[in-house]
């Protein structure tokens, strides 16, 4: 096992040096856009226009060798221009169904906020049951099958609140924030080559399957499962939170940091893996008090300080 994990780890490095060719500064980011992959999650993506949100999925897809998609969300967008739509065809007298986009193993979903909310649920079924159902017929969605969608936080004109239902089916929700002074410098020194070169698949769909296999078989160890149930409810009980982390909280963490867990070598979840994927595995799940908003204080506050508060094993 460990000759096979370490092999494993390697090649998810690969991946990762081969995505940091075009995207610069991007590497925790990085990181956990493939553990959400890995542990057969979704990912939201925030943050304002401009930090290579786009640039970031399209490279992962192109460095795993999957099939990538790109929808652009808009006020006037229908569900059918997700999931896709029945034809009828003359000849036969027939309706026949041409699917969507959703048919895919990456789903990058760009701006999923501008979405009206009818179409923001017609992706409900697919992210959950990796399915959808169109005339009372259903049709399985490929595997592996990641939804990387963004939001912008700042813009709020032609934008539609999402249900908490909706935000709640993303394993990890990844903030890209600005670059560095220096690292925009390496950006404008590398912005030819950014654009121009090509991304060299890494892995193909059987290696990134093997790897989704793999990370089920890491161990977390019965005080590790308890630690990240008492991060989970000391979410619930810190006093400038109006509602706390659900157990789809607590398995979020649990499957992110099995998947770290390969990425560092290793066939079993450490204290510093659940570290790392605590804020992204529960930033989204966390509704602070009013009074909290007001003096300022952020999710990340309330994490950091759950992190502090409670005893590592």
């Amino acid at each position: 096992m460990e000759d096979k994990t370490r092999a494993l780890s390697d090649a998810v490095r690969r991946v990762v040096a081969e995505v940091e060719k075009k995207v610069v500064g991007k590497r925790r980011e990085i990181e956990l856009i493939l553990a959400t992959l890995l542990s057969e999650g979704h990912v939201l993506l925030e943050g304002v226009p401009g930090v290579a949100k786009t640039l970031l999925a399209k490279t992962v897809a192109g460095a795993l060798g999957l099939e990538f998609r790109r929808i652009q969300s808009t006020p006037d967008m229908l569900p059918s221009d997700i999931i896709g739509v029945m034809v009828y065809n003359p000849r036969t007298s027939e309706f026949s169904f041409r699917k969507g986009p959703v048919f895919t193993n990456i789903l990058f979903v760009d701006e999923v906020n501008r979405a009206p909310p009818k179409t923001q649920a017609a992706l409900l079924e697919a992210m959950q049951e990796r399915q959808v159902t169109v005339e009372g017929v259903t049709y399985g969605l490929p595997r592996p099958f990641l939804v990387i969608a963004t939001m912008n936080p700042i813009e709020t004109e032609g934008t539609f609140p999402m249900s908490e239902a909706q935000i709640d089916r993303f394993l990890a929700k990844v903030e890209i924030g600005y670059p560095s002074a220096s690292e925009t410098v390496s950006i404008l020194d590398r912005y030819y080559d950014i654009m121009s070169e090509p991304v060299k698949p890494v892995l193909g769909l059987d290696e990134v399957l093997a790897l989704i296999e793999i990370v089920r078989g890491v161990l977390v160890d019965q005080n590790i499962k308890k630690y990240i149930s008492a991060i989970v409810q000391a979410t619930r009980e810190h006093p400038m939170v109006r509602l706390g982390a659900s157990p789809r909280g607590a398995i979020a963490i649990y499957l992110l940091s099995k998947a770290v867990a390969i990425m560092r070598g290793r066939d079993y979840v450490t204290p510093d893996d659940v570290k790392y994927v605590a804020y992204p595995a529960l930033a989204h799940r966390i509704v602070l008090r009013t009074e909290a908003r007001i003096s300022g204080v952020r999710t990340e506050n309330v994490v950091i300080d759950v992190l502090e508060r409670v005893e590592v094993p």
